[in-house]
């Protein structure tokens, strides 16, 4: 049997990275917060179906920057980087964290089945993304409810869970989809010498669901 592992990669050791481990039938076998970088190893180096495993990994946006808001309105946008006139201190301008990418390439290189993904990206390709303020309470319980129903992972609990357990399943999702349905994966881009995929269309949501949205589109102009 295939396993499809997500992890949900933090910037740095004071957030939770979340992991996720589910089987062919979209049923949890481990969902768990590693903190530290040698968790996160010592997880994969234990974990006995290793080879038998599809992994996605995501990629975490740098948070480290100078102080001053402009630089904090900035970082998002790379083109601030070639402007010689703007200092370029401390790196400031890394927008992706490079975080643990020496060891996943060291996996991949072992034989083992590993990708990345941006997790704000394919949240809207799976139409999971919500109208609420990004990882608040209600984006939270939004995208819960989403997986349990419209995704099929019936054994998640009614209560609250951390945002990186989801966000972790959401990596267990397309690593899975990626092993399934490759021709509906494209690669982004390559981070570090691994692919940085997304799913090129929904696979989950019926043709109802996109018409229905249309029709709500062409009513409102």
């Amino acid at each position: 049997m295939n396993y499809y592992i997500g992890l949900s990669l933090a910037s740095n050791s004071g957030m939770d990275s979340g992991v996720a481990v589910i089987d062919e039938n979209n049923k949890i076998i481990t969902l768990d917060k590693l903190y530290k970088m040698n968790d996160i190893i010592f997880f994969f180096e234990n974990f006995s179906s290793l080879k038998y495993s599809k992994i996605c990994v995501s990629v975490p946006h740098d948070r480290t920057m100078l102080e001053g808001k402009w630089r904090i309105l900035g970082k998002p946008y790379l083109p601030v980087a070639t402007n010689k006139i703007i200092p370029n201190r401390d790196n400031w301008t890394q927008r992706l964290s490079q975080r643990g990418s020496e060891f996943f390439k060291e996996l991949s290189e072992q034989g083992v089945d590993i990708t990345r993904f941006d997790i704000y990206i394919s949240r809207q390709s799976l139409h999971l993304n919500s109208c609420y303020k990004d990882r608040s309470p209600a984006d939270c319980k939004f995208l819960q409810q989403v997986l349990k129903y419209e995704w099929g992972f019936d054994d998640l609990p009614a209560n609250m869970m951390p945002m990186s357990h989801m966000e972790a399943l959401i990596g267990a999702i397309l690593a899975k989809e990626n092993s399934k349905n490759p021709d509906k994966i494209r690669n982004l881009y390559n981070f570090k010498g691994l692919s940085v995929i997304d799913i090129k269309e929904n696979l989950h949501i019926q043709d109802e669901v996109y018409l229905f949205e249309k029709e709500l589109m062409e009513g409102s102009l």
